[in-house]
């Protein structure tokens, strides 16, 4: 007699005894853990994201300092504008434009962006981004002056305004 192969056994009808399944406990809990690692991955996404947008915006600012510093050398006097030392002129992170101000003419000289002591931070030139708010005051001890990304002490100093 030939050996034929045995038929498995049902535990339940409709159901073999080796299969197992998860119960709604186990279910429960694991989609508990994954939302909590889904939550705590997300905060440390937007808080990369955050310090990636500040970089870049830190990184425009240098090169807008170089460019406005090579046009100070080439026509010995500052831009009127950003658009006469670099075309075209970036975008900061957040989709504002940067800021430029030439404070060695005497109309601009009331706009200087000033420190906790109210002195200018800046004798050539302001240099800033509005930051992700969109919003900002002459003093960088405002409120919403705080997310800033600026130039101070002649560009020496490029970073947040809750950082100078």
């Amino acid at each position: 007699m030939a050996c034929l192969p045995r038929r498995p056994r049902l535990a339940r009808p409709g159901r073999l005894a080796d299969q197992r399944a998860f119960s709604l406990v186990e279910t429960l809990v694991v989609c508990g853990l994954i939302a909590t690692l889904a939550s705590l991955s997300a905060g440390i996404y937007v808080n990369a994201l955050k310090r990636a947008r500040i970089t870049r915006a830190i990184g425009d600012l240098r090169a807008l300092d170089t460019d406005i510093r090579a046009f100070h050398t080439r026509f010995n006097r500052y831009p009127t504008t950003l658009a006469e030392a670099r075309m075209p002129v970036p975008m900061d992170p957040w989709g504002s434009p940067y800021v430029y101000t030439d404070l060695t003419e005497r109309s601009s000289r009331g706009r200087a962006r000033k420190d906790g002591r109210l002195n200018p931070i800046n004798a050539d030139f302001d240099l800033y981004s509005v930051g992700e708010d969109r919003r900002t005051s002459t003093p960088l001890t405002a409120a919403n002056s705080k997310d800033d990304v600026i130039r101070a002490r002649e560009g020496a100093f490029l970073g947040l305004a809750s950082e100078f």
